[in-house]
Formats: structure tokens, C-alpha cells, sequence
């Protein structure tokens, strides 16, 4: 899930995108409403955390201007504790209302929730829930289970599962999976992709009988049920 956060306050900014990278998500940042109208219109984010006040153009009038040609869920975050400031940001078109000083764990929580809405509106049922052999993924808890057993992911692997099993049977290369996963330009020096894979195995693999992650030397890594020689 990609976020774009537009906060001018420099310290909160880099907190957000900090705490919000270890809970999984990709991070955009910007500091003023021009930059941060750009990139929203630009391109595309699951969530936007816009803050209500901002230099340059305010929170309101990028939500306005945003809400011409995009329905990205908006969260926005505003020093203004009064009933009527909040009623005007919703009615400008947000959804959802956060009053500083806030809480991080609330914050996230928000954001999931206005995620799963979005998920639910957008998709099938079905599109929701990912299955291959005796493996399933339900993207909305963020569970991971193999024949019944729960498998314990950290977020960076959970979002390494399911783009392997959304593309399940298609070898992906180390580059891929470092730009889609960790959004970074891949360095043959970096063996995060390698370090990352290894551990997913240990607990997708490792404790039953049929492997459904292979590497494919050369090329990069494949998920699939293969049958035995």
C-alpha cells in the first residue's frame, strides 16, 4: 500500500514516514500544499495523510482541488480541535479526522480501517482473499495461514507473499521484488531481497512437506506448486 503524507512540520513528517515504513507501507513526503496537490494528482496512493494547515495552498483547498478528478481516501490532521472545523473538512471531502496531538497507534488504525473501506467498495469479495494449494492470504486482516497453521509475517513479508502470490507461476526478479516491496532501486550489492526471501521460506516452507517458493537461478524467484519428480 502506497501513502502519500503532505505535513509541513519537518520533525512529524519524518516520524510518520518512519513509524508508517515499519508498519508496511510504501511513504511519500511533502512539506507545502503545492507539492503535496501535484503528487496526489500525479500520481496514485491508496491513503493520503494531509495536514489541515499548510503553506503555500491549505489542507481544505488541496482536498478541494484533489476531489475534482480523485477519490483517494483522505485523513487529515489538523491542530483545530473545534466540532466545526472537523464538519468542514468532511464536508470538503475527507474521510476521516484526526486532532493533534494524536496517537500513532490510532493513527495507523485509521488508516487501516479507511484502507479496508476502500478494499471492500473497490473489490470483489473474493479479491480479497488469495489462495494457492493449501496457502491462503486475507489482504483486509493481514493473515497469512498454510494448511490451517498461522503464519507469523512480518509486515515486509507479508507484502512479499502476496505480490509472489498474486503473480503466482511468474518468476520475478530480484529487481522487481526490491522496487515493488521495498520501493528501491535494486543494488547487486544489497542482499535484502535474498535475506528476505530466506526467512519467508523458513516459515512458509520449512514446516510442510510440499515447497511452494522456488528460486529460479539466474532470473529471480517463482511461487508455485510443483509436482513431485
Amino acid at each position: 500500500m502506497k501513502l502519500l503524507v503532505i505535513e509541513d512540520e519537518i520533525k512529524l513528517a519524518e516520524y510518520l514516514q518512519k513509524g508508517l515504513s515499519e508498519e508496511g507501507f510504501v511513504v511519500d513526503m511533502t512539506h507545502n500544499g503545492i507539492d503535496g496537490l501535484h503528487l496526489a494528482t500525479e500520481q496514485v496512493y491508496d491513503l493520503i495523510v494531509l495536514d489541515g494547515m499548510l503553506p503555500g495552498i491549505d489542507g481544505l483547498a488541496v482536498l478541494a482541488a484533489l476531489r475534482q478528478s480523485r477519490q483517494t481516501p483522505v485523513l487529515m490532521l489538523t491542530a483545530r480541535a473545534q466540532v466545526e472545523d472537523r464538519v468542514k473538512g468532511l464536508q470538503g471531502g475527507a474521510d476521516d479526522y484526526l486532532v493533534k496531538p494524536f496517537s500513532f497507534s490510532e493513527l495507523v488504525a485509521r488508516i487501516h480501517v479507511l484502507l479496508r473501506r476502500g478494499l471492500q467498495a473497490q473489490s470483489a469479495p473474493e479479491a480479497t482473499l488469495l489462495r494457492m494449494a493449501d496457502l491462503e492470504l486475507d489482504l483486509i486482516r493481514r493473515k497469512a495461514t498454510r494448511a490451517g497453521q498461522r503464519l507469523d509475517l512480518t509486515a515486509k513479508e507479508f507484502n512479499l507473499l502476496s505480490l509472489l502470490l498474486r503473480r503466482q507461476g511468474e518468476v520475478l526478479s530480484r529487481t522487481e521484488l526490491a522496487s515493488q516491496v521495498w520501493d528501491m532501486n535494486f543494488d547487486s550489492e544489497t542482499n535484502v531481497v535474498e535475506v528476505a526471501v530466506r526467512r519467508l521460506r523458513l516459515k512458509l516452507d520449512a514446516p510442510f512437506d510440499a515447497p511452494l517458493l522456488h528460486t529460479v537461478r539466474g532470473m529471480g524467484y517463482v511461487l508455485e506448486l510443483r509436482s513431485a519428480p
